[in-house]
């Protein structure tokens, strides 16, 4: 269990702002428990998005708060997905061959297609959390939503090729496998229960996300020939506003 504890602690580090003052060593055991332990990050973030929720409620004016909740995340998780959504959205919009994509993917500079992609992606997380709390949702949902969003994440790693034979995407997947999948799903089931509704909003995110890993996989096999670390951060961007997206429809047409 040394290892496991290792393994949350460098997924803590690589996927958050929050300080852990404890060198943690990098090994082939290590990082795949890192992997195994995205989706439980995503519920340490989406924990602290519901407490806010819960505090804010009622006190503070819905858009506020939902602009307050779109900070949080970003601040949380230090944009680092972010970065992966706009390099991807720049290599996608220049619409050019597959290796000058591959160029534009690693500029550091980020490109009018990388904006505009940001500035949509955070200003539809904003009005759909903004609607979502209008319509009283659960505030447990969104620790929800983080956590799947990593699952998405984690599935595209075991599932999909790496584009290139380099990069983290690529050396973590060298260790994983099906049942390091199956074993990151565990933190979920427990939290079902907590949400209103619980396990039947598992049930219909989940098929969702599995709807956009499809749809999402074959385009990046299609564009890219594979997956590196800025698809994956795209992929968990894309994943959040998707779920955000189905929640709304789901509250607003089936259990109103």
């Amino acid at each position: 269990m040394r290892e496991a504890g290792f393994g949350l602690l460098l997924a803590i580090q690589f996927l958050t702002r929050l300080p852990v003052p404890i060198a943690c060593p990098w090994t082939p055991v290590t990082s795949r428990w890192a992997v195994r332990c995205y989706p439980l990050v995503g519920l340490l973030l989406g924990a602290f998005l519901a407490v806010i929720a819960s505090l804010l409620q009622g006190i503070v004016p819905d858009p506020l708060l939902a602009l307050l909740l779109v900070s949080a995340w970003v601040a949380l998780s230090g944009g680092l997905h972010l970065d992966g959504l706009m390099d991807v959205a720049d290599a996608l919009g220049s619409n050019a061959p597959l290796e000058r994509r591959w160029s534009i993917m690693k500029d550091p500079q980020v490109g009018s297609f990388g904006m505009l992609a940001l500035v949509f992606l955070l200003a539809w997380k904003g009005m759909l959390l903004w609607a979502l709390l209008d319509a009283g949702i659960s505030p447990g949902l969104l620790a929800l939503v983080p956590a799947l969003g990593r699952l998405a994440g984690v599935a595209l790693l075991v599932e999909v090729p790496a584009a290139r034979p380099e990069g983290l995407a690529w050396s973590w997947k060298q260790h994983l496998g099906r049942r390091d999948l199956w074993l990151s799903t565990l933190p979920l089931v427990p939290m079902a229960f907590w949400v209103s509704d619980g396990s039947q909003w598992l049930g219909v995110l989940l098929f969702s996300l599995m709807i956009f890993l499809l749809l999402y996989g074959a385009l990046v096999i299609r564009a890219f020939k594979g997956v590196n670390g800025d698809i994956i951060g795209a992929a968990i961007e894309g994943g959040e506003l998707w779920l955000l997206l189905i929640a709304w429809n789901w509250w607003s047409f089936v259990m109103a």
